[in-house]
């Protein structure tokens, strides 16, 4: 399958994206007291982080989130996460363009409008 450059180049950033905040989240997930992640499930209505390792089973049994008391199987925090990073990291992308676009703006200016002669200014004082 032949895809265009960008097309190519985007697909192959957001996949590492969505790898790279998978492995942020799950070594910042270990390091973290159980209190930390017990305010975390409750806060996000969530249990455990990925179903990846045996550790998973340990951490959903301990789990206190409400989503447990109301069904069998909770939505896993990594999932939620992810979810919650993508968002907001287009909505910081989505300001950063505009900073850039009006920074843009702002130098075209600069070069549009340096050398012009003021109006006001004697012609002959310069001769």
């Amino acid at each position: 399958m032949v895809c265009g450059g960008f097309a190519c180049s985007k697909n192959a950033l957001c996949a590492l994206n969505v790898v790279y905040m998978t492995d942020v989240i799950n070594a910042s997930w270990w390091v973290m007291s159980n209190k930390t992640r017990d305010e975390l499930e409750r806060s996000f209505d969530c249990c455990g982080l990925f179903n990846l390792t045996t550790l998973y089973q340990q951490d959903y049994a301990f789990c206190t989130a409400i989503c447990k008391s109301r069904s069998p199987t909770c939505q896993m925090c990594g999932e939620k996460f992810l979810k919650h990073s993508d968002e907001a990291l287009k909505i910081l992308g989505g300001v950063g363009l505009f900073f850039s676009f009006t920074e843009i703006l702002g130098v075209w200016l600069a070069m549009r409008f340096r050398n012009q002669k003021d109006p006001r200014a004697n012609p002959s004082a310069f001769l």
